[in-house]
């Protein structure tokens, strides 16, 4: 009943995926991305079953990971996995080492694959299976725990976080995009370049720009952001301030902040209330303040500019064009300073000409980030603390141009405290969905 594939991972040609619909000869497929598989009493049954039940193109299932520690010795996880959902369009989706297709309908749309990737191959065939229907319904999670693969990569999730930027993958990452992209056109939701809507007039401004810090429970960090700011430069004619936004912090990070602000004119605190912000709530209260500038500039609390020109830098970029958001370039250090691979970030996979179709594809646009404030003050973050700038930019780039600077501006300094240095699978997992359903919204409204 079922003809079983091996594939050397989610990154594939597409003649692979022809010769596994041509050599199947049962009425169900299992692809599998990892070559040791065990499955639980009656797993493969179950898919099948499932698969019958509700018509799917393909079923997917939650699984353990057996990760080989010292003596060989195993050690046994959970590792569930998420619904599919209509803008799910990330290449890196997990759906597990074990994929049921069914044959016929693999067939029909291998036979629809008419570009030759080298690499793209498994995700051009299952974004086609998601074009007819709705992605829901074609892609089917089963909530259950029905084999067990070896985990191999054993590395933390915030050092896999940077894989999709690395220049050892540029390749990897145009062939997706291509892909992505020929999807969006097919169901009607490509967005052609240098189509975009006015901005909105700018008003008067205390400052030209603001560098906007929020920040909780960082007493380690906060003064290196703070003086990194405050030692900024510009030219004559430009000014700027900073505004912290204190987010209840019971470290002593409040007393830090206010004693710098006694030495420093330019430094604006913001305690918040007891009430829930999170990281969108506090930049919500950061630019809707009198105070705040033309353009808000993002200043994580654990990280420092590159030097005293980025203020100044992010000006010029801005007033070069109508950009309703301007992404910079960053370099990945240790606390000390020291480069951290895969080094500098800087985001070559945003284009002028597919940037924005590109978004709905990869995790994250790049920082640090900019932003012309009459506009955010009309879109504002969501409440929330993970993928608040991810949704900004995603709305920013249906309807207005964003900027680039390809130069280092910013050093994103990783350590043990960083959110998202090593989450565990309940949490990643709960981050993805969340910008899947970004995605989805986003999806929605440019095919409306």
């Amino acid at each position: 009943m079922i003809a079983t594939f091996n594939l050397p991972g989610r990154v594939c040609s597409t003649q692979a995926i022809r010769q596994i619909a041509n050599e199947s000869r049962k009425p169900y497929t299992m692809i599998l991305l990892k070559p040791e598989i065990e499955w639980i009493y009656l797993g493969q049954e179950r898919m099948v079953q499932v698969m019958e039940m509700t018509g799917a193109t393909m079923v997917y299932a939650d699984h353990f990971n057996k990760l080989k520690i010292q003596n060989d010795e195993l050690k046994i996880t959970e590792a569930p996995v998420i619904d599919y959902q209509q803008g799910a369009l990330r290449d890196d989706f997990d759906f597990g080492a074990a994929m049921l297709w069914r044959t016929d309908q693999l067939r029909e749309l291998v036979a629809q694959m008419n570009t030759d990737y080298q690499y793209a191959g498994l995700y051009d065939l299952r974004l086609r299976a998601t074009e007819n229907l709705a992605a829901e319904a074609d892609l089917i999670h089963i909530p259950e725990y029905l084999y067990y693969e070896v985990e191999t990569d054993t590395r933390k999730s915030g050092e896999k976080l940077f894989d999709y930027v690395d220049p050892r993958n540029r390749q990897v990452q145009i062939e997706m995009e291509q892909c992505v992209t020929a999807h969006l056109r097919r169901i009607g939701a490509y967005l052609r370049p240098g189509q975009y809507k006015p901005l909105p007039e700018a008003g008067e401004f205390p400052v030209t720009a603001s560098v906007i810090i929020p920040c909780k429970n960082r007493a380690r960090t906060i003064a290196d952001a703070i003086h990194s700011a405050l030692h900024q430069q510009v030219r004559e004619g430009y000014s700027y301030n900073v505004i912290v936004v204190d987010d209840n912090s019971t470290d002593g990070t409040a007393q830090i902040i206010e004693e710098l602000k006694i030495k420093n004119s330019k430094l604006i605190y913001i305690p918040q209330d007891k009430t829930w912000h999170a990281i969108g709530g506090n930049w919500n209260v950061a630019i809707h303040d009198p105070r705040c500038g033309k353009y808000a500039i993002q200043l994580d609390s654990d990280d420092t500019y590159f030097d005293e020109h980025t203020v100044q830098k992010f000006i010029d970029a801005f007033e070069s064009g109508n950009y309703g958001m301007v992404i910079g370039t960053y370099q990945l250090t240790n606390m000390a300073g020291e480069t951290l691979p895969p080094g500098v970030i800087d985001h070559r996979e945003w284009t002028d000409d597919n940037g924005r179709n590109n978004a709905l594809r990869i995790n994250g646009l790049g920082a640090p980030r900019g932003f012309y404030v009459p506009l955010l003050r009309q879109i504002n973050y969501p409440t929330t603390k993970y993928g608040e700038d991810y949704a900004v930019g995603l709305r920013i780039s249906r309807d207005w141009p964003i900027g680039r600077i390809y130069e280092v501006l910013y050093n994103c300094r990783r350590w043990e405290d960083n959110s998202d240095a090593n989450c565990d699978i309940v949490s990643m997992n709960r981050n993805n969905w969340y910008k899947d359903r970004l995605r989805t919204w986003e999806l929605l409204s440019r095919l409306a």
